[in-house]
């Protein structure tokens, strides 16, 4: 009885997520991680690239990680980055 309530309410809960990590390499953008979170809650806009509301932002030592259900948008920001140099890598 616990393991069927307990699957029904995951089933419930769980959302679709896709990740995106972005490489620093030798080109950094200042306060990059501000940036996105200005991104997020549309206080900026950026050429071809959607706010994406739900967007989860991690700065590593040499990259940045960002998750998100929106799965359109996130490919967006990728198309964006790579026009700049970045390395991207992603989970669909």
């Amino acid at each position: 009885m616990a393991k069927s309530l307990a699957r029904q309410w995951l089933r419930k809960q769980a959302t679709e997520e896709y990740r995106l990590k972005v490489y620093f390499g030798a080109i950094e953008i200042r306060n990059l991680p501000g940036l996105l979170r200005s991104l997020r809650d549309a206080k900026i806009r950026m050429a071809g690239v959607e706010p994406i509301t739900d967007m989860g932002i991690e700065e590593g030592f040499d990259s940045i990680t960002l998750w998100s259900g929106n799965r359109t948008s996130l490919i967006n920001l990728k198309d964006w980055f790579e026009k700049r140099g970045f390395e991207t890598t992603g989970i669909w």
